[in-house]
């Protein structure tokens, strides 16, 4: 436990190496105080107190220079302080900060297949609490290492005034670091259930908080929270036991403290008066022991550290260890200003559960063409727009466009010609011309020219602040229509040479959706565009159409074609029309 700790601790010492130098500075400069303020302690007791009280001796001379020493003393002994403890901050934050922006940039790289393996609320915990627990070694670490010098030290002067103190104080010394070796094995195995309990607890209240509506809905309000109050009640108890283990360990070390300064005062009583040492020699050694409580606490506060940093970072370190990266490769998005052409070759693709969804797929769609996707539930539609966007890589066969196959982009460059935007549109906490821009440096004019091609520009203007509208998390105050218009211009704001959209407009009222998709078909965007479609009005819209069924593309042409040379095209396409017939009656 101590070596891989250790290597923890090392790890994030070498990350931030001028910081924990800096503190480990501070840490030895406070040591160096305390084993001067012995000697100057023990040097008053000899040459002022002792005489004025033994002798009556004239303190006049002696009482300043006494004086100032002390002061001296303690000044340096506050700055040294103040160093190591800023510093030791800066370092534990600093690495925090770190390791949460380096598991973030890690998390991203992955495959979606992975995601859909993990718990949210386990990754939340995992991103917050596990990080700042397993970083946590970082702020008693620099005074730990003092400490071990101040122990050194101890030793050494005790040596240097008699070699028998020096025995009794170094095995009482180690007593207590065995002691605190001891609870620091015991505890890890507890702090460690402790971070999976967190991690259990997070993602109930993740679960419970994003399923509200749900959980409202259907009057499960009480099961819910009985569900969180017995996993709460579970962490509750974990923790107690911990804090319980602690102070038992913390108890038996105070006990050996009191014991050591006993033991210590009684060996110098017997040492003085077999005339080795001198009284001053005596308070310099208890003085130094007495000021060493505290590191003696600290260290085994570091050792305690050690094992909660270690269960913390473990998680963290489980994440880091996966290895489902995307593959990327060097090629940067194409300038110019048309239509991509996009085709596919054997494309075939199963998700986790081993069920194929794609098998064998081919398929080719021209340059700056309005190509809809049509196909029955579960017929692989959604499957293929997010291969079509590199979301997914195929298992087999490629993807190309322009002939570049889409795995050979760089990392962040294929959005910079692909736009994808999904049925559930994701908005974030800003403003409405932040969620459109969304990290692109473009005018309020180019803004505005999205919203309107989307069809949000009305509404938006309706807004409280307009386009400065703080539309809250997942931007709850818009209607679901709304909220997939905004996204849609997001998308458009980027001009890209392919526009995929999957049911993105499913929430728009069929008549806002016919005129978006008349507005995209006649813009100046140099774009492709892929949709998935549903309403007969939208399907018709379409240069041409791809009729998917099992995986497979069954046909592929206008929409006026498939109708009459496909059978079931047409009654899928039939079926679109009797449902929206039927709700616009109900």
């Amino acid at each position: 436990m101590l070596r891989e700790g250790g290597a923890i601790a090392v790890r994030f010492a070498k990350a931030r190496t001028g910081s924990f130098l800096l503190a480990v500075l501070g840490a030895a400069l406070f040591v160096a105080a305390i084993v001067a303020s012995a000697v100057v302690i023990g040097r008053v007791t000899d040459e002022l107190i002792v005489p004025v009280l033994d002798q009556g001796a004239d303190y006049d001379t002696i009482l300043w220079p006494a004086m100032w020493a002390v002061i001296g003393v303690a000044i340096w002994k506050a700055a040294a302080i103040v160093l190591r403890r800023t510093a030791a901050g800066f370092l534990q934050f600093r690495v925090q900060a770190d390791a949460r922006h380096d598991l973030i940039d890690h998390l991203l790289k992955l495959e979606l297949a992975w995601y859909q393996r993990q718990s949210t609320g386990t990754l939340l915990a995992v991103s917050d609490t596990d990080v700042r627990q397993g970083t946590f070694i970082l702020a008693p670490l620099p005074y730990g290492i003092g400490s071990l010098l101040l122990l050194f030290g101890t030793v050494v002067l005790i040596i240097l005034i008699d070699g028998w103190l020096a025995l009794i104080a170094l095995i009482c010394l180690s007593a207590i670091v065995a002691v605190n070796m001891h609870g620091a094995w015991r505890l890890f195995t507890a702090f460690r259930e402790v971070q999976e309990l967190r991690g259990h607890v997070s993602s109930i209240a993740h679960e419970s908080l994003d399923g509200a509506l749900t959980i409202k809905a259907l009057g499960r309000i009480g099961l819910e929270t009985e569900r969180f109050e017995t996993a709460s009640e579970r962490l509750r108890d974990k923790l107690i036991h911990v804090l319980k283990m602690m102070a038992t360990y913390r108890v038996g070390v105070e006990g050996l403290l009191s014991a050591i300064t006993v033991i210590m005062l009684v060996a110098g009583a017997i040492r003085i008066n077999s005339g080795s040492v001198t009284p001053g020699d005596i308070i310099t050694i208890t003085y130094l022991l007495s000021l060493l409580f505290i590191p003696i606490r600290i260290i085994g506060f570091v050792l305690w550290s050690i094992a909660s940093s270690r269960a913390g970072w473990e998680r963290v370190q489980d994440v880091y260890d996966v290895r489902d990266l995307v593959p990327y490769g060097e090629l940067l998005p194409d300038t110019e200003e048309s239509g991509a052409h996009l085709a596919g070759q054997g494309v075939s693709f199963a998700y986790d559960d081993g069920q194929t969804v794609i098998e064998g797929l081919n398929l080719a769609i021209q340059p700056e063409r309005v190509v809809a996707i049509v196909g029955p539930t579960a017929s692989g539609k959604s499957t293929l727009t997010a291969l079509l966007a590199r979301l997914w890589d195929p298992a087999s066969g490629s993807i190309t466009i322009d002939g570049r196959d889409l795995r050979s982009f760089a990392r962040s460059a294929l959005p910079g010609e692909v736009a994808y935007v999904a049925q559930e549109a994701f908005l974030f906490d800003d403003t409405v011309r932040g969620n459109i821009a969304f990290g692109v440096l473009v005018d309020d004019g180019d803004v505005i020219a999205a919203a309107k091609l989307a069809g949000a520009h009305d509404f938006v203007l309706e807004l409280p602040d307009g386009y400065d509208t703080i539309l809250g998390e997942r931007g709850t105050s818009l209607s679901g229509g709304q909220r997939q218009r905004i996204a849609l211009a997001r998308a458009l704001v980027r001009k890209p040479r392919l526009l995929i959209l999957d049911d993105a407009t499913s929430a728009v009222d069929p008549s806002v959706e016919a005129r978006i998709l008349e507005r995209l078909r006649d813009s100046e965007l140099p774009s492709t565009v892929v949709i998935v479609a549903y309403r007969t009005s939208s399907i018709a819209l379409a240069d041409e159409v791809i009729f998917v069924d099992e995986g497979q593309i069954v046909a592929h042409g206008t929409h006026g074609d498939l109708t009459r040379d496909v059978p079931g095209y047409a009654r899928i396409v039939e079926a679109y029309a009797d449902d929206a017939e039927a709700r616009r009656e109900s």
